[in-house]
This record gives structure tokens, sequence and C-alpha cells, in this order.
């Protein structure tokens, strides 16, 4: 692949000049996030951390990912309906992963008592590394989708302005003008707003459900706002709130402190550490509810690493998506291996074939938020334990992705300025609206860029570990 800024990066003076222009920048434009010490407090806050220069990304596999991303909607809102399908997949899942097990248990008893909810709302983000094969072409492998709590729509908006401005300071005019717009809060709030419309009730309000501790509360904010720039109504709740405020009427229409809810959008509930007892209840009561769930329980559970898995095996997506060749071969394009841990002899075979040589694969629990996957030494060491144990089953394997590294400067507050080979990671936001059975919304949102060093095999921004980036088309 192109390194465009080979010059610039050996260039000390310059990019010392360039990198304190950067944060003023990224200050200046709200790309913040609240600090580790005070993740409380709105009033100490730094920049989020960002790449001095944009990455380089084939134009061609960036074209491939916007062209999927409808693709992948339909298939995530056809798994959410499809019952028979996720209690098939999952059997063997929820019979070790207790996360799992109890989000599928609300699920069944929420279709059990029928659902009251009609108008569904799909927020997702469909992630791509740049496989380099032995030939040096890059070809798009997707990691995973997440159907649940996709961030950084709102702060990566702000990141093409710092970039170009950085790249008018290097004295690359040309190469500034040439950075895409990309704004994909305002393409979230887009699906938000339909969700609420079609819900019906001007005097009900959108609720953001969010997390005890809101350090990356500034990117909420970007889509809030375009909410409240169409006069739509926001609350912020966390689950606690929701158990205590919480209650339906004989409709089953939502209140939260005598206020109707039209839209429940979750930035919170992808992670076992997000529940006790009294937070499952609140989730059951949000489920049972007639309000637009973002994403309800099937969805989130269309997202898991399980069914992922499924989806690569022949003859699945057929199933799923009839009559639909065009977008499956598209879908099936981007596909990395995917392989079962289930009992059996296909599990014993692939587990055996990762413990001798694990470099070759990712091993994947069935989580969302960055920092879970094992690999190498670690994978192998996990795998020797549980090899004979139905916990296998709780994990899927993937075939290691193997990205060119390209030289960057990572900024971070408080952190030395110092180069680093990195990599990185394409994310494409898709939103989609279904009342009843008609889809009356389907596109793709924006994009979000995040870099991290090499040393880093895991980790997304808010873990800590990659940061925020623009695609420079090559």
């Amino acid at each position: 692949m192109a390194a465009p800024w080979r010059d610039v990066v050996r260039d000390a003076a310059a990019v010392r000049e360039a990198a304190a222009v950067a944060v003023d920048a990224a200050l200046l434009a709200g790309g913040l996030m609240r600090t580790g010490e005070q993740p409380h407090a709105s009033d100490v806050v730094n920049y989020a951390p960002f790449t001095l220069l944009p990455s380089a990304v084939p134009r061609a596999l960036f074209e491939q990912a916007y062209a999927v991303q409808q693709d992948f909607n339909l298939l995530v809102d056809a798994i959410s309906q499809n019952k028979e399908f996720l209690e098939q997949t999952l059997a063997s899942t929820i019979k070790v992963d207790d996360f799992t097990a109890q989000l599928f248990r609300i699920y069944k008893q929420v279709l059990e008592e029928g659902l009251a909810q009609t108008v569904f709302l799909g927020i997702n983000r469909s992630d791509y590394m740049f496989d380099c094969g032995l030939d040096g072409t890059a070809a798009l492998r997707q990691i995973e989708i997440n159907t649940i709590a996709a961030s950084f729509g709102g702060l990566t908006s702000r990141t093409a302005d710092v970039h170009g401005l950085v790249l008018k300071v290097l004295g690359k005019t040309e190469e500034a003008s040439r950075l895409l717009p990309n704004n994909p809060a305002k393409g979230l709030a887009l699906g938000i707003a339909k969700a609420w419309e079609l819900y019906g009730s001007q005097r009900a309000v959108v609720m953001f459900l969010v997390e005890e501790i809101q350090r990356n509360i500034f990117d909420q904010r970007c889509v809030e706002n375009e909410l409240w720039n169409r006069n739509i109504r926001v609350i912020r709740k966390r689950f606690r709130d929701v158990f205590e405020q919480g209650s339906l009427d004989a409709s089953r229409r939502l209140y939260m402190d005598g206020q109707e809810v039209a839209v429940v959008y979750y930035r919170e509930g992808y992670v076992p550490q997000n529940y006790d007892q009294q937070n499952w209840e609140a989730r059951l009561l949000l489920e049972r509810s007639r309000a637009v769930k973002c994403p309800d329980i099937a969805t989130q559970l269309a997202g898991t690493k399980k069914v992922q898995q499924e989806l690569s095996r022949p003859g699945t997506l057929e199933k799923l998506l009839p009559g639909r060749p065009e977008a499956i071969a598209r879908m099936r394009a981007t596909f990395a291996g995917l392989y079962s841990l289930d009992e059996g002899e296909e599990g014993d075979r692939i587990a055996a074939t990762a413990i001798a040589d694990p470099d070759r694969f990712v091993l994947k629990p069935q989580r969302e938020g960055g920092g879970n996957n094992l690999y190498g030494e670690e994978l192998r060491q996990v795998l020797e334990k549980i090899r004979d144990s139905p916990e296998r089953t709780s994990y899927i394997l993937m075939d290691k992705i193997k990205p060119q590294p390209a030289l960057n400067y990572l900024l971070r507050a408080h952190s030395p300025l110092q180069v680093s080979e990195c990599v990185s990671e394409l994310g494409i936001f898709g939103v989609y609206v279904r009342q009843g059975q008609e889809l009356v919304l389907n596109q793709a949102a924006g994009h979000l860029l995040r870099t991290k060093a090499i040393e880093h095999a895991d980790g997304g921004v808010a873990a800590g570990v990659a940061v925020l980036d623009t695609p420079y088309l090559v």
C-alpha cells in the first residue's frame, strides 16, 4: 500500500510544529473526552486520541465497504426476525455463556408474551481490516458487526478538519483538499428521528441509555444535539433509573418520570459487567415495552460472534436472504475464515489446528467493546485448557488478518511524541428502520477509521488502545 507521508514522518521539527497545531485544532473542533481521573466531570476534559497524519486506505476497498453496508443492514434485520435461526445457532453457546443465555431468556420471554414493538431501528457498524496477501495486494476482510452501542460516530466527524489543517501546515494543500467530509452522527440521528416519527407521538422523548461512567459523553452529545436540532426531546438515563422510575401502561407504553419514551438508544448493556439483577429487570421492562429499542434484544443477539461464524457456512446466507444473490456475493467477498469450536469432530479438528499453529488465528468470545480477543501464546494456553470442555463452544476462531503497517504518530494527552508502526481498522455505520414488514430506511451513514500501534493486538479507542484517524484514499 502507498505510504504518502514518508518524507514528513522523518522531519522531526515539522512533526513537532504540526503536532502542536493538531492538538489545539482537535480541542477547538470539539474532539473531546472526559479524563480517566475525573470521568464524571465535563469541566476537566482533554482531546480524544488521534493520529497526526491521515492514514492511507485503498480507494477500491473503501468503496467496497460502503457498497456492501446496505446488504449487511438487510442481513442483520433478517436474522433478528428469524427465531429458528437464532435458536439453532446459539443453542451450544447459551449452555456455557451466561451472558448470552440471559439475553436469550429475555428474548424468548418477550416473544412468548407477544411483541408490543412495531417499529424497529438498527444502528450498526461493520468493521474491516485490509489483509495483505503474499503478492502485496490488499483485500477487505470483515472483523465483526457491532449491533449495539456502536460508538465514535460523533467524534470521528471532527477529525477530517483537523487532519486537513495538519496537511496544510505541512505544505500539502492539495492533499488536504482530497480528505472526505464525514458526519456519521447526522446519519445516526436521522434513523433515530425516523423511528421517533413512526412511533407516532409528538410528546414522546428519545431516551439515551447510558453507562454509570461516561467518559465518551461528547461522542453521544453529537448525536443528541442533532436530535435537539430537529426539536426532538432527549433524556439520558441509566439502567438504575429505569429500575427505579420506569413503568408500562396497559398498552405497554414506556414511561420514565411520567414522560412517554418513543425510542431507547442503547449506549450501554453490551458486556456482562453492565448488569446486576436489578439491571436485568430493567432490561426486561424495556424489552417488553412498545418503545423502539435500538437495538431490540433480537438484534443484539444477531451481532454475536457465534452468529457471525455461522453466516460463513455455505448456504446460510441463501436461507436468510432468499432471492438476493448479488447482495450475498458482495457480503461473502468480505468474509475472513471463521470456524466453529462446537463439540464434535469438526470442533476437535479446528481446536487441534489452532493449538499447533496459534499465530494463524484469533480466538473470540461472545463479547463487544474491544480488548476481549486472544492471540498467539495466550490463545494456545486457553484452548489447551478448554479443548475437552463444553466451555470452548463459547468462543469462535477466525483467521488472523495481516495488514501492511505504516508509520504514523499517535497523539495522546501526556504521552511523548514518537513514531509508531501502525495498522488501521475501517468501520462503516449503517442505519435502517422497519415498520412492520416494510423497510422504510436503509443506508450507510458514514465511516470511522481507527489506528493502533502494531504491538497492540486488540482494543478500540474507548479501551485506550486505538486512536481516531481519517482515511486518505490512495
